[in-house]
């Protein structure tokens, strides 16, 4: 959201079949680039109540001069368009594959979280051509292993007609809720919790129709099962996970990375569900290091 943007970062549109998506990029005039054309490197948010770009701010100011940096708010989220439909997979799929194609325009890399970094694993699958690798935080699709999300209590409760509403405007769209949220299921360590960060979620929650994203995420709709899909993931994947993470597992997430010989499991200690927001100077390391590694790797392959 802009007014979370980071200096040196500006905002721009992409038109998609489902509404305005923003993005947000350097400015070449604050961050002269290194290259002469740089890689795209993209950001994506997970799907959670109060959501955005501004998820990954404290990471991707680190890379602005060396790649061609892409953070959108993705269509329901943050100061992108908040069409009042029923969201599926398949949507964010299309969404991520039309700024993919549009914005970045060459294979990227990709840096997601959460249930959207579980959509990237699937669209990645698809659509190889799109990406050059992978660097995942806590990806799932919520009904892993069979593991079904919907079949838990809260699930239920917010799919009986006229509670839905009711529940996120209690329990998501208020400072108090967001606070709590943040503190007792998103951090390991609530004394890492700014309340820049409180108020940009809240920022977040309160779009007009933020509901029917959010909604969609609560309700269950965009579950999957993400184990039925990474024996076939070719692309060259790392996956993290904050040791504390109370909704993916870091065990579930080691299970997932063992299907696929391709995917590298890395644990940081001490976090939870957001380390990048954590401790965004482990997260921006542990990228580099990857990025470096891979590019190293290219340029071997190449000279051999």
């Amino acid at each position: 959201m802009r007014q979370y943007q980071p200096i040196g970062f500006q905002q721009r549109n992409l038109e998609t079949k489902l509404g305005t998506m923003v993005y947000s990029t350097p400015d070449p005039s604050f961050y002269p680039p290194v290259f002469s054309n740089p890689n795209p490197l993209v950001f994506l948010h997970s799907l959670g109540g109060g959501s955005s770009a501004y998820e990954w701010s404290k990471v991707y100011p680190s890379f602005a001069a060396t790649h061609r940096v892409i953070a959108p708010d993705l269509i329901g989220w943050g100061d992108s368009n908040h069409p009042t439909i029923k969201y599926y997979p398949q949507d964010y799929m299309n969404l991520m594959q039309t700024l993919l194609e549009k914005v970045a325009a060459t294979p990227a890399w990709v840096v997601a979280s959460s249930l959207t970094a579980g959509l990237v694993v699937r669209l990645a699958i698809e659509q190889p051509q799109l990406f050059r690798g992978l660097f995942l935080v806590s990806p799932s699709g919520y009904r892993d292993f069979s593991e079904d999300y919907r079949e838990q209590v809260s699930s239920q409760i917010l799919n009986l007609p006229g509670f839905d509403r009711l529940i996120y405007a209690v329990g998501a769209a208020n400072q108090l809720a967001v606070k709590n949220f943040l503190e007792q299921f998103l951090f390991a360590d609530s004394r890492r919790l700014t309340q820049e960060t409180i108020n940009a979620y809240l920022a977040s929650a309160l779009k007009p129709n933020a509901e029917y994203a959010a909604l969609a995420s609560l309700k269950g709709d965009l579950c999957f099962d993400l184990a039925q899909y990474m024996e076939q993931l070719n692309t060259p994947t790392v996956f993290v996970w904050g040791s504390q993470s109370r909704f993916s597992r870091p065990q579930q997430g080691r299970r997932l990375a063992n299907l696929n010989p391709n995917v590298d499991f890395h644990l940081i200690a001490g976090t939870g569900v957001l380390p990048h927001l954590e401790v965004p100077p482990v997260v921006t390391g542990l990228l580099s290091a990857t990025l470096f590694q891979h590019t190293w790797q290219g340029f071997s392959d190449y000279i051999a």
